[in-house]
């Protein structure tokens, strides 16, 4: 799907999003339960960010009408309750790794989960008013349910995979990383070996050039200060057919990092980088 360059230009500005259309679709794969849904307060915060996506700028139309994009929250909140469910091998794509893991924290025990979905629920919805149908790889972050694992959440958004037709046109993976706390900063993984390798490469520019535009800074302790790195050993991009980028938004054992992935505000920011980052990829390619 393209977009025209004036559209792209009038979309990159300070405010994004648009009332679409038509109602977008929202597809979600639920994660393996041992239990029932969230608890409320999650389910009143994700209620509130959605709120906040609704306040696009209506001018442009559904510029992403059409889109498909696959959002991949990473971890789920009670993994560490299930080891021996996250820890079975699974193929990642060549090779083969555990399910999946628990995922890091800030020093204070803020957990990777619940950022990552917090962020994805702000993404989903700035994506939805612009038109896009999402598919979200888990549809609750919860201490009662763990996975899915990283071959499902490689796979998902493949043409024929899961009776799908057509492939998703991207698909992101949001994490925070557990570095250690004097490094600051993000940065952007793509598959260096196999699938969509070209795609995922630009696509992942596309990502740290939305981040940079929102002030948020590179990595100062991995890939050199590019911001980029290109791994073969995730099971999550590896198996991917469409263009993929995982990004770690911030180191959480970073005091600063930390302040802001905690932050409402924060994610905001995050989510609005993020949903750049569609609008310019799919502009451009």
């Amino acid at each position: 799907m393209r977009l025209s360059p004036a559209l792209v230009v009038a979309l990159l500005g300070t405010a994004l999003v648009a009332a679409p259309a038509q109602a977008p679709q929202t597809t979600l794969v639920a994660s393996t339960a041992a239990g029932p849904s969230a608890s409320a307060a999650a389910e009143g915060h994700d209620a509130t960010a959605a709120a906040e996506g609704r306040d696009a700028a209506r001018s442009a139309g559904a510029p992403l009408q059409g889109a498909t994009i696959v959002i991949d929250p990473g971890h789920q909140l009670g993994n560490a309750r299930f080891p021996r469910k996250i820890n079975r091998p699974v193929s990642a794509g060549g090779l083969r790794k555990a399910c999946n893991t628990t995922g890091t924290a800030t020093a204070a025990g803020y957990p990777e989960a619940t950022f990552a979905w917090r962020v994805a629920v702000r993404l989903r919805t700035r994506l939805e008013a612009l038109g896009a149908t999402v598919v979200m790889t888990r549809d609750r972050n919860s201490r009662r349910l763990w996975g899915p694992c990283v071959d499902v959440r490689g796979k998902l958004g493949n043409a024929g995979y899961r009776g799908r037709e057509r492939a998703a046109d991207l698909k992101i993976s949001i994490h925070g990383d557990g570095a250690a706390a004097s490094g600051h900063g993000f940065h952007v993984i793509t598959t260096k070996r196999r699938g969509a390798v070209k795609r995922s490469a630009r696509f992942g520019r596309e990502v740290r050039a939305a981040l940079e535009s929102r002030k948020f800074r590179r990595s100062t302790y991995t890939a050199g200060g590019r911001g980029l790195v290109r791994r073969g050993d995730l099971g999550t991009l590896n198996l991917s057919r469409v263009p993929t980028a995982m990004v770690e938004l911030g180191n959480m054992r970073n005091r600063r990092d930390a302040r802001t992935m905690r932050s409402a505000a924060g994610q905001r920011r995050y989510a609005k980088a993020l949903a750049n980052s569609v609008v310019a990829y799919l502009g451009r390619y």
